[in-house]
């Protein structure tokens, strides 16, 4: 199977995306998060994976604080998940992201530490993490761009509802 296009979103997107993330998350619900932020004027980076005509793949980089990205959520259709899918978004927006020095990311450490992302103790999430999440803060530097200053970070409305931080 040829590796998927991957593109910036277009509004035409958006009832596939929205699609897209039950089936990834079928115990989470991410829609109001992904619509929030791809609506409502927020800085981000939403990247499609495309075969064909259908999209198979999304992720968002959300920034903040001027040179900071928040990476998530990314979601890959069931049937091509741990296929690469996944991963050639991350690298993808990586690639494309601009006047950014610090990216940040909750999640599986195994899975991020591929892309280069460490543990983050200095710059903090906006509220406390379960214990059980230990690790799954992390960051990821970019050159050419100063890193992020230590702190809680703060990001955009749709990123600070509580329930997002909690398992």
């Amino acid at each position: 199977m040829p590796d998927p296009m991957i593109r910036e979103t277009e509004a035409d997107d958006l009832p596939a995306i929205l699609a897209l993330y039950p089936l990834a998350f079928p115990g989470e619900e991410l829609r109001p998060l992904v619509t929030d932020l791809l609506d409502g004027g927020h800085g981000v980076l939403s990247l499609a994976a495309v075969e064909g005509r259908a999209v198979i793949g999304h992720v968002l980089f959300t920034l903040f604080d001027g040179r900071g990205a928040l990476l998530g959520p990314l979601a890959v259709v069931p049937e091509r998940q741990g296929r690469g899918v996944g991963s050639a978004l991350v690298r993808s927006g990586l690639e494309r992201l601009d006047g950014v020095g610090t990216v940040l990311v909750l999640g599986d450490p195994a899975y991020y530490g591929r892309f280069g992302f460490r543990r983050e103790a200095r710059v903090l999430p906006p509220y406390a993490l379960p214990s059980v999440w230990e690790g799954a803060w992390q960051s990821l530097g970019l050159p050419g761009c100063p890193p992020l200053e230590p702190g809680r970070c703060a990001l955009p409305a749709p990123w600070m509802a509580r329930g997002l931080w909690e398992p």
